[in-house]
């Protein structure tokens, strides 16, 4: 049934889809200082030109994979929207909004996540191979887990994938799509690639934490429209997604600083940021289906969880370079499981966690998400890394990543310290 165009929803969701696009930006501060100042460009650039590659892959090909009616549960038509064209006559909807309006919000979810990807290989990736990756990590990767995962039946199409229809596991905003499945394709990326030089041995510590702290901060505030713009409808349950998004990363950070202070014994501003980062990719899969009380405890156990997580890297030896897998994997984990314990009834999903009564059969549900989700990000991004690095070449030499890969990959510099002299007279 098409329904009526709500002028509201539209609003909402547009202004949503443009404060998602906004994030990617702030991930590049958050990411850009967090590098040391030899590769801050690099970072930036792989965030900024991810818009590019995501932006168009997505409307060439990617919304109809992710949105197009269902081959098997596993993948929408390809050609059924290619380069959006049909979307343009006849008022098409999904919901009260237009479909137009819903492919664009979608496509700035497609780019933040392949953004996402490049915190696990920050320093020495080559520009050409990372451009490539982006496209077909998309095409390959993304697309199909968010036809898997947001495509449900009637939404955009009469049958949609298979995890939302069939398995019936819940994720507001991306909780596996997104968090898990760049985790875990990040993990896949930094064992490919190897680590740094001077990894575990040479300070990487972060250049600039004024650029990483207003990146988190424009993180966050794009935040409220990637989780309450989900709700496709600008009513109580997105306010109440909104509280939570507001919510969980507070705790979260209170959560973060606690353990890093009885850990280390400072509280520090990278904490702070990484804490709040951690309880919003906790809260993306279940802002919509518990309560302020249940966001705030899963805010508490993300940032404990996570800052123990992000050591584990020296103790295994991957050289995740901005903490991928022990943000956004483990976040993500604790969000979509969550709701299997904390889902609250009284919310639009009238889901019942193991706390409120519904016994596992949510939990149960989450976790085969998770792992399915987990599993086929992996192996297909260790795939493609694989291919490239055989043939493009994904690893910078180690003569351009000892001095700078932002002068052999851009010719560009972060910041020229050089001094000016004034012109002489009469020259």
């Amino acid at each position: 049934m098409v329904l009526e165009i709500n002028t509201g929803d539209t609003a909402w969701l547009l202004t949503s889809a443009a404060l998602v696009l906004l994030m990617t930006p702030g991930l590049a501060f958050f990411y850009g200082g967090m590098v040391r100042s030899k590769g801050v460009l690099n970072m930036i650039m792989m965030s900024f030109v991810s818009i590019a590659t995501a932006g168009v892959a997505w409307a060439i090909v990617g919304y109809s994979e992710a949105f197009g009616n269902s081959i098997g549960g596993i993948i929408g038509n390809p050609f059924q929207f290619a380069f959006l064209d049909s979307l343009v006559y006849g008022d098409p909807t999904v919901g009260t909004v237009p479909a137009l309006a819903f492919a664009g919000f979608q496509g700035c979810f497609a780019i933040i996540a392949v953004a996402l990807l490049s915190g696990a290989i920050a320093e020495r990736a080559t520009f050409r191979g990372w451009m490539a990756l982006s496209v077909l990590w998309l095409l390959l990767v993304y697309a199909p887990l968010a036809h898997w995962v947001f495509a449900s039946n009637g939404l955009s199409a009469p049958r949609g994938g298979w995890i939302v229809n069939s398995l019936h596991a819940i994720d507001l905003a991306g909780g596996t799509t997104i968090e898990v499945a760049c985790g875990a394709g990040g993990l896949a990326l930094a064992i490919v690639l190897g680590r740094r030089i001077g990894f575990g041995s040479a300070p990487m510590r972060p250049h600039n934490m004024t650029l990483v702290m207003l990146g988190a901060g424009l993180l966050w505030f794009g935040w409220f429209g990637f989780n309450s713009g989900s709700a496709l409808v600008s009513g109580t349950w997105a306010a109440l997604i909104w509280v939570n998004t507001l919510l969980a990363p507070c705790a979260a950070m209170l959560a973060w600083l606690f353990v890093e202070k009885r850990r280390d014994g400072h509280a520090t501003s990278l904490g702070a940021a990484s804490g709040a980062v951690a309880g919003l990719v906790a809260i993306t899969p279940s802002g919509g289906a518990v309560s302020p009380l249940g966001a705030m405890v899963i805010g508490l156990l993300a940032g404990a969880a996570c800052s123990w997580a992000v050591s584990l890297k020296f103790v295994w030896g991957v050289d995740d370079s901005l903490d991928l897998v022990g943000v956004h994997l483990v976040g993500g984990i604790i969000g979509t499981l969550g709701i299997g314990l904390f889902a609250d009834p009284r919310t639009a999903t009238r889901v019942a966690g193991l706390f409120y009564g519904g016994g596992v059969d949510q939990l149960w549900r989450q976790a085969v998400a998770v792992l399915v989700v987990g599993a086929f990000s992996f192996g297909m991004t260790w795939l493609l890394a694989t291919v490239l690095t055989r043939t493009i070449g994904m690893r910078v030499s180690p003569e351009a990543e000892t001095s700078g890969i932002d002068l052999a990959e851009h010719s560009e510099v972060g910041y020229d310290l050089t001094s000016v002299q004034p012109a002489r007279r009469g020259v």
